[in-house]
């Protein structure tokens, strides 16, 4: 137990300087649209965001549970969950939680059920796809990009304001909303299924 704590600490200390840069780099873009180009960012970006972060998860959760267990049921089934499941957490519920615990207004709006043929559907898609090719080290950084504007995309659509002050804020949401979430979904949720120490 002691060394799996060990082995998660780890993994948050070596994912959190690059998730840091990413939320940092997001951010700057996101401003840049905002007040460079006065473009406003839809509910379709998010979602497109939300969608594209399911797949990529779901590719790297079942692609590193099948390298170690052939087993195909198996492998979609735990790829399907953490992808929607964590996937949530990070792009819906904690930016969610954290906006309203700073006093923040914010809509909640949580695709798992207002979308879920979507939701389930793209979550099957990156499952089979990491059952075909067991990538697992590019797509997690993918996941973590994505994973980033999407929790960003989410404060700055369902905010019912977003002043240059909320930005600063949101950068902390940000990071916390992905750097824990995305670990566990691509790291630690598929080994808490193989049983054999040594595949650990």
């Amino acid at each position: 137990m002691r060394k799996n704590v060990k082995k998660v600490w780890y993994e948050l200390k070596e994912h959190a300087p690059f998730t840091a840069l990413a939320t940092g780099g997001a951010v700057f873009i996101v401003l840049f649209i905002h007040y460079g180009l006065k473009l406003t960012v839809s509910e379709d970006i998010f979602h497109l965001f939300h969608f594209s972060h399911i797949i990529v998860s779901a590719m790297v959760t079942t692609g590193l549970f099948y390298k170690y267990r052939k087993s195909l049921p198996t492998a979609i089934l735990i790829g399907v969950l953490g992808a929607v499941l964590i996937g949530s957490l990070s792009d819906v519920i904690f930016p969610f939680l954290a906006s309203t615990i700073l006093g923040l207004e914010i809509h909640f709006h949580l695709p798992l059920i207002e979308e879920s043929f979507f939701v389930l559907s793209f979550a099957l898609l990156g499952a089979s796809i990491g059952v075909a090719t067991m990538v697992t080290k590019s797509p997690h950084f993918i996941h973590v990009f994505l994973s980033v504007f999407a929790s960003l995309f989410y404060l700055m659509v369902f905010s019912s304001v977003f002043t240059l002050g909320y930005f600063l804020i949101a950068f902390f949401i940000v990071f916390i909303a992905v750097v824990i979430p995305c670990c566990l979904s691509d790291i630690v949720f598929p080994f808490l299924f193989i049983p054999s120490k040594k595949d650990r």
